[in-house]
């Protein structure tokens, strides 16, 4: 069972990568898709993106809520799957956290 969860996620995963990059036009700022977690019972995906500059994340965000429908019916047509997660975007705060542990021990070491 989890390597089936893994295989799906890999797979929304370059597929949603591909659609965000043909489909959605986001202006000046890379976004990038860094992590999909699907729930064992494929009720749903959280995937997970990256975006720079990050001041632009609410942007980025407003724009797939509001394609998120049409990225879920293209989804559900690409995929050859008789159930296929409902998707749900979040930002992923991993790089944001890494810059201010930086910031942190870069003061410390300063002190």
């Amino acid at each position: 069972m989890l390597q089936r969860i893994q295989r799906v996620n890999q797979l929304i995963k370059e597929q949603i990568s591909q659609l965000i990059l043909k489909e959605i036009d986001f202006g000046s700022v890379l976004v990038t898709v860094t992590e999909v977690d699907t729930a064992a019972n494929l009720s749903q995906s959280k995937i997970k993106i990256s975006v720079l500059p990050g001041e632009k994340s609410e942007q980025v965000m407003r724009i797939l809520k509001r394609n998120v429908f049409r990225l879920q019916q293209v989804l559900n047509k690409r995929l050859a799957m008789r159930i296929v997660p409902k998707i749900k975007f979040v930002i992923d705060q991993t790089e944001a956290k890494a810059q201010r542990i930086e910031e942190i021990l870069g003061q410390i070491k300063r002190d």
